[in-house]
């Protein structure tokens, strides 16, 4: 009865801590990115962990497991946050990599699955949210040029991103993070 006790508890930790990988088609678009923004060839992601109290008080989940420290040779080169924000009738992936203060370095696209409105991947656009920090609030049309034939996937980047800095915000004064 014991080992099957014990058999039991060592596969509901390893589902809980296997729930926490990145899928394997996202990790390699998000180590590729961290590698050339960081300038790095070997890294590792750490998922944060912090206290769930704030989390009504947050405008975007975040947790262990979508928000990580980049850890190259046991320095803390930043952060990465990967989640998904609706498009017109599915969802998209992205990525936003902070350095060591959550200020913006990076956003990116990772996987659309819209067959319109595509254009909100492009460089060009998303480096509108680079040098953003938390607390920003961005507006759709004001401070990020809005995409024709992609106005609800780019207003959803822009909220999601907005969404995350506030959130971020909050756990830092919190001190949580």
């Amino acid at each position: 009865m014991s080992n099957r006790f014990f058999s039991i508890c060592f596969l509901m930790i390893a589902c809980l801590f296997m729930s926490f990988q990145i899928p394997k088609n996202i990790y390699k678009k998000v180590s590729k990115e961290i590698k050339t923004v960081y300038e790095t060839e070997e890294f590792t992601l750490n998922p944060m962990r912090f206290s769930n109290e704030f989390a009504n008080q947050l405008k975007t989940k975040i947790d262990s497991s979508n928000l990580f420290q980049i850890i190259d040779n046991k320095e803390l080169k930043g952060y990465a946050f990967i989640s998904k924000a609706p498009s017109k009738t599915d969802e998209f992936d992205y990525l936003v990599l902070f350095d060591n203060d959550f200020i913006i370095k990076k956003a990116k696209v990772l996987i659309y699955r819209e067959d319109y409105g595509s254009e909100i991947g492009s460089k060009r656009w998303l480096k509108q949210f680079v040098g953003k920090k938390n607390g920003e609030k961005l507006k759709y049309e004001k401070d990020i040029i809005a995409i024709s034939g992609a106005t609800i996937s780019a207003n959803s980047m822009t909220v999601a991103i907005n969404n995350l800095l506030q959130s971020l915000a909050i756990l830092q004064e919190q001190k949580a993070i």
